[in-house]
């Protein structure tokens, strides 16, 4: 019997609120690094109306302005205009930052303390990671989060541009609903844009627009049929946008960072982490080890979870599920054993491994943590397939 569903992503501009607050802080994350690459960052930014709140707990050596980087951030956005209430020149920045609690850092740093198990470099706290990788896409990731980036991207890219629609403003959703029949995609059955703009704009021209230049240029033509739906900014107005109409919170988009939904989330954000926090190192590490293994063709569907205890160097599991994928005479155990052999999950290894200390993270931020193809981006490196090969027996 066929098996036919619907599953939907989303994703989101760089102007949604969210999203600001995750580029300011990724922003203040790249700052330290550059300066100082054994900085301690816990970054979490508010932005509301005309005000940004930096808070967190920040150890380094660099110097920092946090105001022009804040600043900076937003006018990277595109958070100029005359008319925005917050604006990268206006905006009231707050900065609330205090060192990292020396309780956390004897845990993570690599020497021996009172009560701590090894002298190792630990994890930063406990919690549990998921990597997932599958064949449906160039990027080896489920089909409905790619779509839905690729189309905020491109409205940003037209944005930024300023050739055409110049009525487009930083705000943007998008999201895309595929339909799978005998678990692969075969069409797309709806596709949701609401993207900000300016007062004097038609919605009939954002609309055509959106479809016409942005959907059918976007999105595979073969998965378009005469039943997909298009939804564009389906509330009819979308003038009032970014943190003027709603508050933003950094990390509050971690399905958007991640697999839109199809993989499972440990619950950790990222954005504002210097790699000791294993939410966001350990997470790049899974999605490492589920892409090599779905490269090499042991599976065409990979999850990988591990979790750890704070202040101890090694997972306390290690899980991989093939959801039945698995190429015959290959098994999950196997799969598990080889993994551990051929990578290690210790957080300072994690860090070497995928040379983690440096200023690269403003480039993750936006679209998605995965399924870019950006040599700094090394969790996205299909390089252990060998490895891999000659571990699995």
């Amino acid at each position: 019997m066929s098996k036919r569903f619907i599953f939907s992503s989303e994703s989101v501009g760089e102007g949604h609120p969210d999203k600001v607050a995750d580029t300011i802080s990724d922003a203040v994350l790249d700052a330290c690094l550059a300066q100082d690459k054994r900085s301690r960052v816990a970054c979490e930014t508010y932005v509301k109306s005309n005000i940004a709140i930096i808070g967190g707990e920040i150890t380094t050596r660099a110097k920092l302005d946090f105001v022009q980087i804040a600043r900076d951030a937003i006018r990277e956005i595109g958070y100029v205009n005359d008319d925005d209430v917050f604006h990268a020149d206006k905006v009231f920045v707050n900065v609330i930052v205090t060192q990292q609690s020396p309780d956390i850092a004897q845990g993570v740093d690599a020497k021996a303390a009172k009560g701590k198990k090894k002298a190792e470099q630990g994890a930063g706290d406990q919690g549990l990671m998921f990597g997932y990788a599958c064949n449906e896409t160039p990027e080896l990731m489920p089909t409905p989060i790619m779509f839905a980036h690729h189309l905020g991207r491109e409205l940003t890219r037209i944005r930024k541009a300023g050739k055409v629609a110049k009525w487009l403003r930083p705000d943007a959703k998008s999201q895309v609903s595929v339909v799978y029949e005998n678990d692969r995609p075969v069409s797309i059955s709806n596709v949701v844009i609401s993207t900000q703009h300016t007062a004097e704009v038609e919605h009939d021209e954002i609309e055509e627009f959106c479809i016409e230049e942005v959907i059918k240029k976007v999105l595979p033509k073969a998965m378009l049929t005469k039943e997909t739906q298009f939804l564009i900014n389906p509330t009819g107005k979308f003038v009032v946008g970014g943190p003027q109409g709603d508050t933003g919170l950094t990390g509050r988009k971690i399905i958007v960072d991640t697999y839109g939904g199809w993989g499972r989330h440990g619950g950790g954000a990222f954005s504002g982490k210097d790699p000791s926090k294993v939410d966001r190192s350990a997470a790049y590490m899974g999605r490492y080890v589920a892409k090599n293994i779905v490269a090499a063709g042991f599976a065409s569907h990979v999850e990988i979870q591990f979790a750890y205890a704070i202040g101890y160097p090694d997972p306390v599991s290690v899980f991989v599920d093939t959801f039945g994928t698995a190429r015959e005479g290959v098994t999950d155990e196997a799969i598990t054993q080889a993994v551990q052999e051929v990578f290690s999950f210790k957080p300072a290894d994690i860090i070497k491994q995928l040379d983690l200390l440096r200023p690269i993270y403003s480039k993750s931020t936006n679209y998605g943590h995965f399924g870019k193809n950006d040599p700094d981006l090394t969790w996205e490196r299909t390089d252990k397939i060998k490895a891999l090969q000659k571990a699995i027996r």
